[in-house]
């Protein structure tokens, strides 16, 4: 098996998202102890990277018929014949086994967690996925554990700053996905998903994703306002959301391909420059 072919049954820049936004959360919830265990740390990281990595695998072996479908998915490697479903659902075990164990072994939450994380997003998400819109809803659940697990496999426990972190990352995945959504919607189609909001790119779709950027303006400064970090968190934070907010009123007034897909990379840039603010500016404090 080539490294190409494994990258992407475990979709590696997707696991490494997860991955980066797990191990800022494990930071701060290390600060808010007063010290940072460095071992736990990468416990987490390659807990965490296990985990996220056999969740995808489950997903592509439930999906490998509809992947043949998609340009973007006909080439991974089940679909592409160059991997069977039994040698990536050995993969798969083994890896989730392992990365729950080793999460497990931070604390027991971590590691229920973790098992949550693989079971929603593996077996609830990915049916849903052409069933309703409401997969979207779903997915947003194990797509925002990342920091959670982070910040609980440091701090032992679920606060009132681990529950900022999971709602700043759950809210922000709406107009993350749906920008993905509208710009891969005909590759969906073709496989059945249905998961812009309205089912069509069409300006209620545009509106709904609008919304929920709108939302993100205000949990983004939770932070600031529960008085977990400071002003540069809230300000850093503030102008990321308004720029983020004004891609998707493009998207909103536009209603194409190349607005979705400025919205799309607005929210790759978004989430991690308001993670990172939080941890630095979390430290100031705390010290």
């Amino acid at each position: 098996m080539k490294w190409s072919d494994f990258s992407k049954l475990i979709k590696l820049r997707l696991t490494f998202l997860v991955v980066f936004s797990a191990s800022i959360s494990f930071l701060i919830g290390s600060r808010a102890n007063g010290h940072i265990d460095w071992i736990n740390w990468v416990k987490l990281i390659v807990g965490g990277f296990l985990v996220t990595s056999a969740a995808n695998a489950f997903n592509e072996i439930i999906e490998k018929d509809l992947d043949k479908l998609m340009k973007r998915t006909m080439d991974r490697p089940i679909p592409s014949g160059k991997m069977n479903t039994g040698q990536a659902l050995v993969l798969g075990l083994g890896m989730g086994m392992a990365g729950t164990y080793l999460l497990g072994s931070l604390n027991l939450l971590t590691g229920l967690l973790s098992v949550f994380s693989i079971l929603l997003y593996a077996f609830a998400y990915t049916p849903l996925k052409r069933k309703s819109p409401i997969a979207v809803f779903v997915g947003a659940i194990p797509g925002a554990l990342p920091p959670l697990i982070g910040y609980v496999a440091a701090h032992g426990k679920i606060d009132e700053i681990a529950l900022i972190l999971f709602g700043i990352q759950f809210v922000w995945q709406f107009p993350h996905f749906w920008a993905i959504a509208w710009v891969l919607d005909d590759d969906y189609k073709l496989a059945g998903f249905r998961l812009l909001p309205t089912g069509n790119r069409n300006l209620g779709s545009a509106v709904i994703t609008f919304i929920f950027t709108l939302i993100l303006v205000p949990v983004s400064l939770l932070p600031t306002i529960y008085n977990f970090g400071g002003y540069y968190v809230g300000g850093v934070s503030l102008v990321c959301s308004l720029i983020f907010l004004y891609q998707a009123y493009g998207l909103l007034r536009m209603q194409t391909i190349e607005a979705a897909r400025k919205l799309m990379f607005g929210s790759f840039m978004y989430l991690p420059i308001v993670q990172l603010m939080f941890l630095f500016d979390f430290i100031g404090k705390v010290k």
